[in-house]
């Protein structure tokens, strides 16, 4: 292509070419400066005469510029790249998180793990770097949290960024934080229970619903005191009726367990209808793995009248521990082994049924020595009246 003709202006360092318009059947001047800059002569556009409303003069204030120290437009544009290898370089939350996730692709939990990633970490850190982080930034994600959120809740979600540093950590990708995250306080010792009239109440609901799968869930979590979420992935070849047994797969301590399978469990399941194609024993839609049941066994809580804040599947969780230990006749280390709890301080939460269970038992000798000795005494009233 040969070269075209250069056209020189008034203004020193400052010439124009011209060439066609952008957009218009039309012939317009395309500026040119020329100037030095460390010994090296530097050629650069400066503007079009319609597109970008350039005129000689404007281009020898752009030159003037230059040379006083403003980077050329080759300088701004290798700039920019270097900033984008940067970045790409930069181990950033939201890229940790990713790499968290191609690497645990069946992690449980992921799915919840990532509402709480994209709605309360990704906005406010998504960018930033571990180290980039300061205590205040971390202290106002969690005072704004606890505003509209539980504070189990929100532990949640500061364990999550906790995971996602130490990751980091871990792989050699980032460096970690500089302070400790501060942890909201939470009790974890609650424990739910019903009267046997809420209890009667509730198996009456759960007895007139018209869903089988979610009414015989519940009843599963009240007779086995299973987990919701190991409920949801009991499959029928985890159920071992030969040996009397239920596997359950990846519990919430993390290694798979067995429980007896009890006959009032038996029972249920024998006589529990099964969904053809699907391998789970209370599958969702499509015969899936369930994913939640919160709607239909909220109805059924409501039906029965049970306190608002009664958490219908892990409240039937407690009301099953609750009632073995209340009856005095299960041990706490055999009722760890039921409820699969990993340590016995989760267990602990109990005692106090099965201390009440051994009180009333202890005071029942006292009644019947008491009772034993009105009898005697009025067997002797008998022969000293005869």
């Amino acid at each position: 292509m040969p070269r075209q003709e250069r056209h020189k202006t008034k203004y020193p360092g400052v010439y124009y070419i011209v060439g066609n318009a952008v957009g218009f059947n039309k012939k317009e001047k395309i500026y040119y400066v020329l100037y030095r800059k460390d010994g090296k002569l530097i050629e650069e556009k400066a503007g079009r005469q319609f597109q970008d409303d350039m005129t000689p003069s404007r281009a020898a204030s752009l030159r003037a510029s230059r040379i006083e120290g403003d980077l050329s437009n080759q300088e701004r544009r290798e700039e920019r790249r270097a900033k984008a290898a940067a970045e790409a370089g930069k181990w950033t939350f939201d890229r940790l998180w990713e790499e968290y996730k191609r690497q645990r692709p069946g992690l449980k939990g992921l799915r919840t793990d990532e509402n709480r990633y994209k709605n309360h970490l990704s906005p406010v850190f998504g960018a930033k770097e571990p180290g980039e982080l300061a205590p205040l930034d971390v202290d106002r994600v969690r005072i704004k949290l606890m505003k509209t959120h539980a504070s189990a809740t929100v532990r949640n979600v500061l364990e999550l960024l906790r995971r996602l540093v130490n990751f980091g950590v871990n792989k050699n990708l980032s460096d970690g934080l500089t302070f400790k995250i501060e942890m909201p306080r939470i009790n974890n010792l609650k424990t739910e229970d019903l009267t046997p009239q809420q209890l009667q109440a509730l198996l009456k609901a759960i007895e007139e619903d018209a869903n089988p799968q979610v009414a015989n869930l519940m009843k599963m979590a009240l007779y086995t005191g299973m987990r919701r979420g190991e409920l949801f992935r009991l499959k029928w070849e985890d159920i071992d009726r030969e040996r009397g047994f239920i596997h359950i797969r990846s519990p919430k301590g993390g290694q798979d367990q067995k429980i007896p399978l009890n006959d009032a469990a038996r029972d249920l399941l024998v006589q529990h209808p099964r969904v053809e194609g699907s391998p789970y024993v209370f599958p969702g839609r499509g015969g899936r793995q369930r994913q939640d049941c919160i709607k239909q066994v909220n109805k059924i809580k409501e039906r029965a009248g049970l306190p608002e804040d009664f958490r219908a599947m892990h409240g039937l969780r407690h009301v099953y521990a609750s009632m073995l230990a209340s009856s005095g006749q299960v041990d706490l280390y055999t009722l760890q082994k039921l409820l699969t709890h990993k340590s016995p301080s989760m267990t602990q939460r109990y005692a106090h049924l099965r201390d009440d269970a051994l009180k009333s038992a202890s005071n029942l000798v006292g009644e019947l020595i008491n009772a034993d000795e009105k009898a005697r005494s009025s067997i002797l009233d008998l022969g000293n009246k005869s």
